[in-house]
């Protein structure tokens, strides 16, 4: 409209076809098919007649219908516009314009494509279109009150100590008033890196905010939800400890934290990008230098101009909380199931739990050197930390169960000690030799107290060493039949020589 209108007050100035098509540089045969209807209604270049703006568009709108409205041109929009109220009804459900130009063609077989829907969804429900466009400004945020916290992929990289390519993720926080970033590359994205990370970030700035906006990960949100999300005992333990408090971001909104999600391309492409490290411990130097020689030192649009290392030294150092005077010790949970081993694993080691518990899920909880395992909100069984292996606390199984393997030879000989001396004499002599595989011997006799007196299986026993027999069973025996105090078995016989004679012996002939 705006270049037709242009070409007519041109030509009705008086210049001619040849000037205009040099001056707008549009064809002069273009010229011609817009100027025969002027020139058809019989007006005349340079007349001397004035006419203003509107004039010249009424004219243009009724010699060019098809240029001053579109829908006129739009050969799709008749198929279109035969929908127009179930195309509203979707809009006002939120269906997005490339679903509803889909349904068109599937389910009303309307065979147009989706930048026809999304022409005649811009023209004929323009107020609702721009209402859903409509953004509401956040304004500054006060000094010290948030940070936002996100990861970003940087890339692959050459790890000389696995000499594997790993791929390196970027841990970012932002303060959210001075735009100071803290970058840490990391190779794991699991709680005990995000509960790190932080800490190095609170460390660079040498303060906390009052708030952190992070994502849905699960390393610090268990349950994502609008109004009561559920933040993960160590994250929210760490919280604690900063006196900090965690305010997720609404699953899939990147807007809900947009001061760290823009800063990840920027940082992908100047810190990363062509650049190699020999080491992560090397890399995460280049990121905090990178952060205050580079990041900290360029002017900032959303803070005036100003560079984010400016505007923190002015406002937002002071607004920090201190940090605490102890450093964070750094917590993992862990949820696991209680096997009928009465043993729940941790890392590589498993640890022991009370019996009750076996079939359950329970929170181990490692801190330093201290292993901690809760059934709900009370602590179940502690351990030390073991790296591999077990850790068994004989205490956790039902009595009857380790009845024994808690009876070993030193509790047998306190036992044999208790009933007399000649029990003592019997557990010396079967624990002598092999005493681990007589074991179960030596406790069948000390477990006899169950069943007779300490005198009778005293006598038993000394009864049972007279006869050269000291075996569990026939100390049962003999207490089973009452013997123990009958006396000691008589001696044998004495051995006497034989009387040997010869044949001449009976030899009756010779008179003997």
């Amino acid at each position: 409209m705006t270049d037709l209108m242009e070409l007519f007050r041109h030509w009705h100035g008086g210049r001619s076809q040849v000037q205009i098509s040099a001056a707008l540089g549009i064809d002069r045969k273009t010229i011609r098919k817009y100027l025969a209807p002027a020139i058809a209604a019989g007006m005349t270049p340079g007349s001397g007649e004035r006419f203003d703006e509107s004039v010249w568009r009424q004219l243009i709108a009724d010699w060019f219908p098809e240029v001053a409205d579109p829908a006129v041109r739009a050969v799709t929009r008749p198929a279109i516009a035969a929908h127009h109220a179930w195309i509203k009804d979707q809009l006002d459900e939120s269906v997005t314009v490339a679903t509803i130009a889909q349904r068109l063609r599937d389910d009303h077989g309307v065979d147009v494509s989706e930048s026809s829907v999304r022409r005649y969804v811009s023209a004929v429900f323009a107020e609702q279109v721009a209402e859903g466009k409509a953004t509401v400004p956040r304004g500054a945020v006060p000094p010290g009150e948030e940070a936002q916290v996100d990861y970003g992929k940087l890339g692959m990289w050459h790890d000389p100590v696995t000499d594997r390519r790993v791929t390196v993720w970027a841990f970012a926080m932002i303060l959210a008033c001075s735009r100071l970033l803290f970058v840490q590359p990391v190779l794991r994205m699991d709680q005990s890196s995000w509960c790190a990370s932080h800490v190095a970030a609170f460390d660079y700035f040498g303060g906390t905010p009052a708030r952190i906006v992070c994502d849905n990960l699960k390393t610090g949100v268990d349950r994502p939800d609008l109004y009561d999300p559920k933040i993960n005992r160590a994250y929210a333990e760490f919280a604690a400890f900063y006196d900090v408090l965690i305010d997720p971001a609404r699953a899939r909104k990147p807007k809900d934290k947009p001061r760290i999600e823009r800063p990840m391309p920027y940082i992908r492409d100047s810190f990363w990008r062509g650049r190699t490290f020999g080491s992560l411990p090397q890399m995460k130097e280049a990121a905090v230098v990178w952060c205050i020689d580079v990041y900290g030192q360029h002017a900032h649009r959303g803070i005036d101009g100003m560079t984010p290392a400016e505007l923190f030294a002015q406002i937002e150092r002071s607004a920090l909380k201190p940090l605490p005077p102890k450093p964070f010790e750094h917590v993992v949970y862990h949820v696991g199931k209680v096997a009928p081993d009465c043993h729940v694993k941790a890392g590589k080691a498993l640890y022991s739990v009370p019996w009750r518990l076996i079939g359950h899920r329970v929170t181990i909880r490692t801190a330093g050197d201290m292993v901690q395992v809760f059934d709900g909100d009370e602590v179940a069984a502690t351990h030390v930390l073991h790296l591999a292996g077990r850790s068994t606390n004989f205490e956790h199984y039902p009595p009857h169960k380790v009845a024994y393997t808690l009876q070993t030879v030193s509790w047998c000989r306190h036992q044999a000690e208790e009933i007399g001396p000649a029990a003592v004499a019997v557990v010396a002599e079967l624990s002598e030799v092999n005493a681990l595989h007589r074991l179960r011997a030596i406790q069948g006799i000390v477990g006899l107290r169950k069943s007779y007196p300490d005198d009778r299986i005293n006598a038993a026993c000394h009864r049972a060493s007279q006869v050269g027999d000291v075996q569990y069973r026939t100390i049962k025996g003999i207490l089973a039949a009452g013997t123990e105090h009958e006396g000691a078995p008589a001696p044998a016989a004495a051995v006497v020589p034989a009387l040997l004679r010869g044949p001449q012996a009976f030899d009756t002939a010779s008179g003997q």
